[in-house]
């Protein structure tokens, strides 16, 4: 899930600011940002990949469970973020050494070739094939529609009822529009099995039946 730019960057410097004052305050000095680094890339090449194979697992057993038990007529949907979720930003992070930058983050959506994470691709291969509704639900802009849907495509995803992102005149949060969007599925009649997303921001608010979250200690969207 991605966050509009410079909010990204200013919660970075609260979150580091805040972490130095009170490692100060404690009379210790916090890890240096180099070792940080080298140790979220040791974790993502080993227990990271271990760690959401098994959370996507529990959510397939889930729809399995699930949909064995619906009720006639009831209208079943499973509801995925997208980017570190469906797909993986691993190279970007890389690529920008585990920084952030505005108009390299738009180049890279753009390139719409974001490898998949295979675990979460089959939870939502599970919820085609039991005809629960997959329903997309991102951070990301509409300027972006185009080259997400081809990235989605590209990964053996195309096939979904909707593809919600947020509007081009949209400031607030992720997480308010995730749970705005989530309450007015509820109202249409839609019960919501399954949120699967990597960032609390992605889950909180309710309006499901069951949340998973992956994980991600990469970065932070409110």
């Amino acid at each position: 899930m991605l966050l509009p730019m410079k909010r990204m960057v200013l919660l970075m410097v609260l979150v580091i600011g805040s972490s130095r004052l009170g490692a100060q305050e404690a009379g210790t000095e916090p890890k240096n940002l180099e070792v940080v680094k080298n140790e979220l890339r040791v974790y993502h090449n080993g227990p990271y990949v271990r760690q959401m194979a098994a959370v996507a697992a529990q959510g397939v057993a889930w729809l399995e469970e699930r949909a064995a038990r619906a009720r006639p007529g009831e209208k079943l949907a499973a509801i995925f973020d997208l980017d570190d979720t469906v797909w993986s930003c691993w190279a970007f992070d890389q690529a920008v050494d585990m920084g952030f930058d505005e108009g390299l983050m738009e180049r890279y959506m753009l390139l719409a070739n974001s490898p998949v994470n295979a675990p979460v691709r089959e939870v939502v291969r599970t919820a085609r094939r039991l005809r629960i509704a997959v329903i997309f639900l991102t951070g990301r802009n509409t300027r972006f529609r185009a080259a997400t849907e081809k990235n989605l495509r590209a990964v053996d995803c195309g096939e979904y009822t909707a593809l919600l992102m947020q509007p081009a005149d949209y400031h607030g949060t992720t997480g308010a529009f995730k749970l705005r969007e989530r309450e007015r599925l509820s109202r249409e009649g839609w019960a919501i099995v399954l949120n699967m997303g990597d960032q609390n921001s992605d889950l909180a608010g309710g309006y499901a039946e069951r949340a998973f979250k992956l994980p991600n200690p990469f970065y932070l969207i409110p």
